[in-house]
């Protein structure tokens, strides 16, 4: 009776431990499906490569690994760690293998972040965490400090009003913005605020241009609906947001989730399109798009050569537009749930 050989290890497990923690950080937070794509078909490319790998040219040879993965295999194997990951809590990555291979945690510690990236929290959990609340970094402290709110659905009318009020800013001026997500395709209740911005000033040519997002938020912050920040980055904010009362008599609007993204203003549309979902018709869309001839994504749509090339972007001035060059019949926002 032959012995079944015992699974060996990959001699490149560490990059394919940061690579899918980065899979994980892209579906559950940023909800860049084609990222968190990337990232899990090279993680499963490399793990099957017998051999070392010595840097990001040699991973380069493989399928499914580009420019952008193979600058990250180098930063990882010439550092050991990757700068993007140390921004990344264990709550927000909802990645176990973060939270196990932190040797610095307590046993306990690591037992609730792993409850809370589950979703099995209680009362007690969370009295248990806040007695180690000074040991939390500053992401695991705000989540802490909201999470029973952030459990509860926005509805639509306190979404309607954020819409009309502090959004005013992005119609006064030159910015164009919109809330897309479950809300635009007229959801009655909302996880979270994702907003996409643009400004005729930046197209994806030029020089990414911070100030354009951090006036935002500082005018939000300026008026007191941004109450804290998780990152701020060159094009993507993360924080927390509330609602202001207008009169006394008004009930106190609870602390939700806020993400703003800027968008260079050639993709902004395609971007919407692609925020506002659904996942489903989403798909849908793309696989219309292929059998039509054209590529399309959360940034571009390209037209498909005969040699399976993609072209040049395509002009997009509305959502319209994209529906337009598929020769697909325009669907409103509240038509896309399915």
């Amino acid at each position: 009776m032959s012995k079944r050989k015992a699974p060996q290890e990959s001699p490149n497990e560490g990059i394919t431990d940061f690579l899918t923690e980065l899979a994980n950080y892209e579906r559950n937070v940023n909800r860049a499906i084609h990222k968190y794509n990337a990232y899990r078909k090279a993680a499963s490319v490399i793990s099957k490569y017998p051999q070392k790998i010595k840097n990001g040219e040699e991973a380069k040879k493989l399928d499914g690994v580009g420019k952008e993965i193979a600058k990250k295999i180098d930063e990882f194997l010439q550092t050991g760690t990757l700068k993007k990951l140390e921004k990344v809590s264990p709550v927000t990555s909802l990645s176990p293998v973060t939270t196990i291979q932190n040797a610095q945690m307590t046993f306990l510690k690591m037992m609730i972040i792993l409850l809370i990236s589950l979703n099995y929290i209680n009362t007690v959990v969370l009295l248990d965490l806040k007695k180690i609340e000074h040991k939390l970094n500053h992401h695991q402290q705000i989540g802490l400090k909201y999470f029973e709110e952030f459990e509860k659905r926005i509805p639509r009318t306190e979404m309607t009003k954020m819409e009309v009020s502090e959004m005013t800013i992005l119609v006064d001026t030159e910015y164009i913005g919109t809330i897309c997500g479950s809300y635009r395709r007229g959801a009655e209740s909302s996880g979270d605020i994702d907003i996409l911005l643009t400004h005729p000033n930046y197209t994806s040519v030029d020089e990414k241009q911070p100030k354009l997002l951090h006036a935002v938020v500082e005018h939000f912050e300026s008026i007191g609906f941004i109450t804290d920040t998780l990152s701020k980055g060159d094009t993507k904010y993360m924080g927390v947001c509330q609602l202001q009362q207008k009169d006394e008599d008004e009930e106190e609007y609870l602390h939700r989730r806020i993400d703003i993204r800027l968008i260079p203003k050639d993709q902004y549309y395609c971007g919407v399109l692609y925020f506002t979902g659904s996942d489903i018709f989403n798909k849908n869309m793309r696989t219309h798009a292929l059998e039509k001839g054209f590529t399309l994504n959360e940034y571009t749509i390209r037209p498909v050569g005969v040699t399976g090339m993609a072209g040049e972007p395509l002009m997009v001035d509305s959502e319209k537009d994209i529906f337009d060059y598929i020769q697909w019949k325009y669907r409103e926002p509240k038509e896309r749930s399915e």
